[in-house]
């Protein structure tokens, strides 16, 4: 065999071999718990590095002890098509793509680098990202995401990936998953969470960091008001 032709399959078979491995952690997801994500993994580690390991926060409770305020707000200010789309919503990536484009144009225009990077994600997708994959933002990475979107909906349940995802999800430095969030910004378990209370932690989940920095921040309280009053229309697994 030629040379060329050998490293093409030796790729193409180390390319199938990961995609079951994906396949069979995905599968084992139904009846297992995940205890750590590609996500957590890292900042762990920055953490440690740091000396500031004492500051991690993670517990998982089952999707009955997630107040059902938390899993409408986050549907509502994440995901308002959760539970119809099948993993991946197109007309949001495409919608994405072109506010980037035109970012990417302003920011080349006034020699800078674009100031924000949208990304269309479901929650089903940032999921896949957050379990399975770094954080470097490429066509690769994006593509592998897709399909592991795909695959967490053929094996797991709506409900399964939201309980997931709420468990593992970021809401702050070394503070992943809604038991460690609810007990760390309000006291008290996820299960009894406010409605005002679980609309400000949604509202966190695209910038968990920042706004763990800015708790009183005016655009975090106007912007709760706002997923509060979506969340009495919003459907739950």
């Amino acid at each position: 065999m030629h040379p060329v032709w050998r490293w093409l399959a030796l790729l193409l078979c180390g390319a199938l071999l990961l995609e079951l491995f994906f396949v069979g952690r995905i599968a084992a997801m139904a009846v297992l718990d995940p205890a750590s994500t590609t996500v957590q993994r890292s900042e762990a580690w920055q953490l440690l590095g740091e000396g500031k390991l004492r500051q991690w926060r993670h517990q998982w409770v089952p999707y009955a002890q997630i107040s059902d305020h938390l899993k409408r707000a986050v549907v509502a200010a994440e995901d308002d098509g959760f539970v119809d789309h099948g993993g991946v919503e197109w007309d949001a990536i495409e919608k994405a793509w072109e506010r980037n484009q035109r970012a990417e144009a302003r920011a080349q225009a006034a020699g800078r680098a674009p100031a924000r990077i949208y990304g269309g994600s479901t929650i089903t997708q940032q999921l896949a990202k957050n379990l399975l994959l770094s954080g470097e933002r490429q066509f690769t990475r994006k593509g592998q995401e897709l399909v592991l979107a795909k695959l967490l909906e053929l094996f797991l349940t709506k409900q399964r990936i939201l309980e997931i995802y709420l468990n593992h999800v970021e809401w702050g430095p070394g503070v992943f998953g809604a038991e460690a969030a609810a007990g760390y910004y309000f006291g008290k378990p996820a299960a009894r969470l406010s409605p005002a209370e679980a609309a400000r932690l949604a509202v966190m989940l695209p910038k968990p960091k920042r706004f763990a920095l800015q708790p009183e921040s005016r655009y975090l309280a106007q912007r709760a008001r706002l997923i509060m009053r979506r969340m009495g229309q919003t459907t739950l697994p």
